[in-house]
């Protein structure tokens, strides 16, 4: 018996569409990584990416429970004296809502080549119009 190994012309890519209104941040991002990874799949294989593109819309309406829209802090630093910046959730909506998911998503895939060729097939959007409309993304329900 031989192990299965899938190879990237094998794969078949398929378009999900996640509406993130009124849903929890962690839950919405798992279901993204899942999909992006392609765990989901029969033919999943570690080092090849298997994964299919994902479309979030309403990513401005996310929930967070508890008091994470004040107390959660994300914290960036630039190299330089000084240079750390913190931001909380309740920020960084009000600045770049798309943001919120788009860093849970990142953190759940792996952080190397084959994670970064993964999170190019995420596309989030603030509201519910999206510019995907072509590839006729099917609704994914969390």
């Amino acid at each position: 018996m031989k192990t299965f190994s899938a190879k990237a012309a094998d794969v078949e890519r398929k378009w999900h569409l996640i509406d993130a209104a009124d849903q929890i941040l962690g839950k919405v991002a798992v279901e993204a990584a899942r999909l992006l990874r392609g765990k989901h799949k029969p033919i999943f294989t570690p080092h090849v990416d298997t994964g299919d593109h994902v479309v979030i819309i309403n990513a401005a309406k996310v929930r967070l429970t508890g008091n994470k829209e004040t107390e959660k802090i994300y914290t960036s630093y630039s190299g330089y004296v000084g240079g750390q910046k913190v931001e909380t959730p309740k920020k960084i909506r009000a600045r770049r809502p798309e943001l919120l998911i788009e860093r849970a998503v990142r953190g759940m895939i792996p952080h190397n080549r084959l994670g970064r060729a993964q999170f190019h097939k995420l596309k989030v959007y603030a509201g519910p119009e999206h510019e995907q409309n072509a590839q006729q993304p099917e609704p994914y329900t969390l």
